[in-house]
């Protein structure tokens, strides 16, 4: 770990990274709503994921090179930068009600071993895997036991943190499964990291509060607002599976696949513009999104709500600087 004046950095990895939902809540330093959320003391020393796409856009707002191109299914862990974190959000495609749910029978069910090789070769301190709330529910809850005793069976104390988003803050319908890992050692003399506390239970914020004041908003003034699929393609009640959001309500889950249901704004007759999602998905206004609509709802949609990523990042922040403090 390196030190510095003021306190300790922590050094991250990030595996999956997609465009950078999770990465964002460990890096801080970004305001959302007009609340700033202050830099956390996490470096992400290397982010990598197997979509040009995806690692076009995180480059794009993280900086040229923060991200690479990597297959890491048949990646080698020793050519990976050491850290003291590893982060990642194993492809969920198969363990989703959305997706083919072809879960450990298929390999990109089981690219979450590509972590656990990584935690083999470099131990770090700390594991932060993220995935849907569908893998607790497959087979009976036997595919999650077969990860935590996986995870554990590489040297690590292992919980799964079940985080329903609106509870945080997020104004979103959506709940995820945080794999947390501490390795033994650690565990043994400084315990597991505390839970979020869930500060917005009896005080959802709605879909209005997100995207209210984009209504007006019909150009790109503010990025992606000018980008939604057109009425004509898209009305409410047409049959194909429409979720008609409620405007003081949070909003329905914004899917990987746009195609599979389409999202009504709560007021207007047309889908969701690329930016309402993203505010609903919690990304600030400055985070950009160039390629295609499809492409760019679904990579918001498979993005862990950087929101919900920093009340996960802060909790390790506290729990590795009251490590380092005891040290002392």
């Amino acid at each position: 770990m390196a030190a510095n004046k003021e306190r300790s950095t922590y050094s991250v990895v990030s595996y999956f990274c997609g465009c950078g939902g999770l990465d964002l809540g460990f890096r801080g330093g970004f305001k959302y709503h007009n609340e700033d959320y202050r830099k956390l003391p996490f470096n992400i020393l290397k982010a990598y994921d197997n979509e040009p796409r995806c690692i076009e856009t995180y480059n794009d707002y993280f900086g040229t090179d923060h991200a690479d191109v990597k297959d890491l299914a048949t990646a080698d862990p020793k050519e990976m930068p050491k850290a003291d974190i590893l982060i990642g959000g194993f492809p969920c495609q198969e363990f989703s009600s959305c997706g083919p749910l072809g879960g450990l029978e298929s390999e990109r069910g089981r690219l979450y071993q590509t972590m656990i090789a990584y935690m083999k070769e470099h131990k770090p301190i700390m594991v932060v895997g993220e995935n849907v709330i569908n893998l607790e529910r497959m087979e009976k809850g036997e595919v999650l036991k077969i990860i935590k005793k996986d995870l554990s069976e590489a040297g690590y104390e292992v919980r799964v943190w079940k985080m329903f988003a609106p509870e945080y803050g997020v104004p979103q319908r959506r709940t995820r499964l945080i794999i947390m890992c501490v390795r033994e050692d650690v565990y043994e003399k400084y315990g597991f990291p505390e839970e979020p506390v869930p500060e917005f239970k009896d005080k959802y914020r709605s879909i209005e509060w997100a995207i209210g004041d984009l209504v007006t908003v019909t150009d790109n003034s503010v990025p992606n607002q000018g980008e939604y699929f057109g009425a004509s393609k898209a009305k409410k009640g047409n049959g194909q599976g429409d979720e008609s959001n409620k405007k003081d309500k949070p909003a329905y889950t914004i899917r990987a696949n746009p195609k599979s249901r389409v999202q009504f704004h709560y007021s207007l007759d047309r889908r969701l513009t690329v930016r309402e999602c993203a505010r609903i998905q919690t990304f600030p206004d400055d985070f950009t999104f160039k390629f295609s609509k499809t492409v760019n709802i679904s990579q918001i949609g498979n993005a862990v709500p950087p929101i919900l990523a920093y009340l996960v990042a802060k909790r390790v922040a506290e729990y590795l600087e009251a490590m380092e403090g005891e040290k002392k």
